[in-house]
């Protein structure tokens, strides 16, 4: 990496992540609500930089606008999910009952707005590597209309699913977003991930679900000594936990990369927000 190149911001990013680690990890009581956000956004800032250090873009550098317009999609698609687990609880947050309902809204809000910028800009610090280009040719799947029906059904099957026998099939969350919508944007000619499957293009998949991992594994370890913090309830895969996480459970991060990604290029193909220049496909 050239230092020389290395922009501002990730400094910014660096020493917020230092600042918030620390006091996040070593206060008592409740801090977390506080410092969620500014340790999430240094660990954004510092990794948009060095994607730009390597490759001299990012989602930053291409457009402020439409970065800061992801902080704000971002905030709304998790509350989609936070809906869900309603049904399956499959998670919930110790200290939620030291806020009332509109304090825990808006803070809550606030945090959820950083889930697809850091995914996103950890995706495209995957992409920099030579490695993804392996996956640049590949088998094609063109999507037919009778694929697209099928992933469309199947999608509502897995919500059908999740909401009769939530202990069952709670895991279709992270799958069943993703075989609604990507369908709906191919057919509004949105962004999908199916258009460049027809041309054989694997490597913004491959780098959604690596850089969703990479992120996974840093919201479960802040999370680990954080105050408020999540406690999972994930029947059937309760073991080997890593932070508190069970093993098993990462795998629900890979598709979820997928739905995040979709979510973002139907809300912006609805609002006709342009983001060609954005999250990179080629």
């Amino acid at each position: 990496m050239d230092n020389k190149k290395f922009p501002f911001h990730g400094w910014y990013g660096i020493i917020l992540i230092i600042i918030f680690w620390y006091l996040n990890w070593n206060l008592t009581g409740l801090r977390t609500h506080l410092f969620f956000f500014p340790l999430w956004l240094g660990f954004i800032l510092t990794i948009d930089a060095i994607v730009f250090s390597r490759k001299g873009s990012s989602l930053l550098s291409r457009s402020k606008k439409q970065f800061i317009i992801l902080f704000i999609v971002s905030a709304p698609a998790w509350w989609l999910f936070e809906l869900i687990n309603m049904r399956t609880e499959n998670w919930i947050y110790d200290g939620r009952q030291y806020f009332t309902d509109i304090e825990y809204a808006l803070l809550a809000t606030i945090s959820f707005s950083t889930v697809m910028p850091a995914v996103f800009s950890t995706t495209e610090l995957v992409r920099s590597f030579d490695w993804i280009s392996r996956f640049a040719d590949r088998k094609k799947l063109i999507p037919s209309n009778k694929m697209l029906t099928y992933f469309i059904l199947s999608g509502f099957i897995m919500l059908s699913l999740i909401i009769v026998f939530p202990d069952y099939f709670y895991f279709l969350e992270w799958t069943a977003v993703f075989f609604i919508l990507e369908p709906i944007n191919y057919k509004l000619k949105n962004r999908t991930l199916f258009a460049l499957t027809a041309k054989g293009d694997w490597r913004q998949i491959i780098s959604l679900m690596a850089g969703a991992l990479l992120c996974g594994f840093f919201w479960e370890m802040w999370n680990y000594h954080s105050y408020p913090k999540w406690i999972y309830h994930t029947p059937m895969v309760n073991f080997l936990h890593i932070f508190e996480m069970p093993f098993l459970g990462y795998l629900g991060y890979i598709p979820f990369s997928l739905e995040l990604f979709s979510i973002y290029n139907f809300v912006t193909g609805i609002f006709k927000i342009k983001n060609n220049s954005y999250i990179e496909l080629a």
